[in-house]
């Protein structure tokens, strides 16, 4: 008698612990054993007002040192989210996140409106070097604003970086030979900067 009370009783609790989880996972997710050496997630947590898409690069960024096994990768983002991002996730339905893909998914599609504004390629048209600036401070500046322009192509970049170069060996340079990407690119520009930076210090 005292061991069938005993098997009700923890039935019971098994029924209210199960009933009272607030989370969207499986059981086969949250009964996988977390990695020995994880030590806990210790980067900024997303509130919802932030890029959902930088949170989520720098959540499988962290994850990676850590494991592959997409069950642990379910685990641990709640502890990623905080303020609204934690209340539209205890809400998301029981038993409804079953691939890490379908979170990823579902994660975007809520936040999609905290994603930064893309600039259009046409934004690069008013950008010019100015008179005695030198070419670092003008890439950058450069940079910053293509960086701002979703999937830029290569030659849009190096159309609109001639445009805006003062005339010079780099300007040259860029006319002589076409470049494949934007980080080939900036890598030359880097000899180029290295060059103008050497002659100002023997002036």
């Amino acid at each position: 008698m005292d061991g069938e009370c005993c098997l009700n009783k923890s039935a019971r609790m098994v029924f209210m612990l199960d009933s009272a989880r607030r989370h969207p996972f499986t059981n086969a997710i949250i009964e996988a054993p977390l990695p020995d050496n994880w030590k806990g997630f210790n980067r900024d947590q997303y509130d919802d007002t932030t890029d959902p898409d930088e949170h989520m690069d720098a959540y499988t960024t962290h994850m990676s040192l850590y494991t592959s096994d997409d069950a642990v990768l379910f685990q641990v983002f709640p502890t990623s989210l905080k303020g609204g991002a934690v209340s539209w996730f205890t809400k998301l339905s029981p038993n409804s996140i079953d691939s890490f893909t379908t979170l990823v998914s579902k994660f975007e599609t809520q936040f999609a409106t905290s994603r930064p504004h893309h600039l259009p390629s046409i934004a690069l048209v008013g950008i010019r070097q100015k008179k005695g600036e030198s070419l670092r401070t003008f890439i950058d500046r450069f940079s910053k604003m293509a960086m701002s322009i979703q999937n830029l192509s290569p030659n849009v970049a190096m159309h609109h970086m001639l445009l805006a170069l003062r005339p010079g060996p780099f300007a040259d340079n860029l006319c002589m030979q076409s470049i494949g990407s934007l980080d080939e690119l900036r890598k030359r520009a880097t000899k180029f900067m290295q060059l103008e930076e050497l002659r100002e210090f023997r002036n």
